[in-house]
């Protein structure tokens, strides 16, 4: 059964992201990813990097098993709010390139720094991968 989307009655419709999700099955802990390729290069930018952090999470789901629709949450942990926020169409256009149309209960916090200096985000995943038929 794949995961049910949970969305109060009354509240307004969330724009690219969903209140929560519930599924069963097993769960996946996906630690924090940068913004670098598997050779350890940044791109320059937030939006090239965030696909990049966006592809590795993929990537890593894809030794469990999963995909995008498993993503129940995320926690993305930005140096700039501001940049975020200037490059949101830009940023969906990503998101659907590498994500589709499944968008995960998230959370944006600033935070002073990252492990990683060349890094402008770091984004957390939990997937729940269901039992398929």
């Amino acid at each position: 059964m794949p995961l049910t989307k949970l969305h109060p009655q009354g509240w307004p419709r969330p724009r690219g992201h969903t209140h929560g999700w519930a599924g069963s099955g097993r769960l996946v802990v996906l630690g924090g990813q940068v913004g670098c390729d598997s050779e350890g290069r940044f791109p320059t930018g937030f939006v090239d990097q965030a696909r990049q952090a966006l592809s590795n999470i993929l990537a890593v789901l894809a030794e469990a098993g999963g995909g995008a629709p498993d993503l129940a949450r995320m926690t993305w942990f930005v140096l700039s709010l501001r940049d975020y926020q200037a490059n949101l169409p830009a940023l969906g256009d990503a998101w659907r390139e590498v994500m589709g149309t499944h968008f995960p209960a998230m959370t944006f916090v600033q935070v002073s720094a990252l492990v990683e200096p060349e890094a402008l985000l770091e984004i957390e995943a939990t997937a729940i991968l269901t039992d398929r038929p």
